[in-house]
């Protein structure tokens, strides 16, 4: 598994003194630091079910698969990062995962990319990434993802948005989401979390069918306010709102009992899913156009979706 091995020695320097290197290793140190944390929780909510139809299995844990794109002379792409998948009683299926990669953006893509054409293509990528798709049709979905970019340009971006499928049973989840992380952003900024949640309003909706993915939440991206430490820091605070306010939501609702009518419905939202990640997802053009780990960059696929 991979390991922060350089943070307790780079968050000791004085960060006004980071190189660019140094920051590139505290923020992957971080990504990887958060991934630990949100398994442990994920795991700890799989032992505490009580109750309900998927109370009879096994208490899931996390599998984690490295993957590297060093020893593949097809790829422009080097690094490679970390697929953890877990499936459970609690989560039907929740990934996890990490990437650290450097390359060279094609010719088409880097013109897209903030910096691409004036670093010739180069870049330096690394993330978390998670989606998790629930046993209980009651508990919300949720998507989360924050990474740190740089070409000749250097920025932070990602989010977290709750999909329930079931919109009116969950405006208090909701709401609840919402507050927390209107908390994080007036932390740093009182202009961010109206404009992030915008973003994230605006980004998550299926134009082809005129509706929401979902609830919201926040998205950003290309942020660059000119301080590396505060825009980093903001980062993290996402992490950490995400892994305080999600598992409140799941122990809401993860005992309730559903209906094969509950899990019918539930199937036919999650459909609504894969054509936002197949059509839209920024993450997953950013992953397959760079070369990325393919079944890593679809481990957001629900196990199971229908149209009827």
């Amino acid at each position: 598994m991979l390991q922060a091995k350089n943070q307790a020695k780079n968050q000791a320097k004085n960060t006004d003194q980071n190189t660019p290197e140094d920051q590139r290793n505290i923020a992957a140190d971080w990504f990887i630091s958060l991934r630990d944390q949100i398994c442990q929780e994920f795991e700890n909510l799989e032992d505490e079910l009580a109750s309900g139809p998927k109370d009879d299995i096994q208490a899931g844990r996390f599998e984690i698969t490295p993957w590297s794109k060093e020893d593949d002379p097809k790829s422009t792409l080097m690094g490679g990062g970390e697929m953890g998948i877990m499936r459970g009683r609690v989560f039907e299926k929740v990934g996890v995962n990490i990437s650290i990669v450097h390359g060279v953006f094609s010719e088409q893509f880097r013109k897209d990319i903030p910096g691409g054409e004036d670093s010739n293509g180069d870049f330096w990528a690394a993330g978390i990434s998670l989606v998790a798709h629930m046993q209980n049709p009651h508990v919300p979905a949720v998507h989360m993802n924050t990474r740190h970019i740089i070409t000749s340009k250097s920025w932070f971006g990602g989010g977290a948005d709750l999909t329930p499928m079931f919109f009116e049973n969950h405006r208090q989840d909701g709401e609840d989401f919402h507050a927390a992380f209107k908390t994080c952003c007036d932390k740093h900024d009182p202009e961010y979390y109206p404009k992030f949640k915008k973003w994230c309003d605006d980004y998550f909706y299926l134009p082809h069918r005129d509706e929401p993915r979902g609830l919201g939440g926040i998205f950003y991206d290309y942020l660059d306010t000119g301080s590396w430490e505060n825009d980093f820091a903001f980062t993290q605070d996402v992490g950490k709102t995400f892994l305080d306010i999600y598992p409140q939501i799941v122990r809401r609702h993860m005992n309730k009992d559903w209906s094969d009518a509950d899990r019918e419905f539930q199937l036919e939202r999650r459909g609504r899913y894969v054509e936002f990640n197949l059509l839209y997802d920024r993450g997953t053009k950013f992953g397959l156009q760079t070369g990325g780990n393919t079944e890593a960059i679809l481990m957001s696929m629900p196990p199971e979706a229908k149209w009827p």
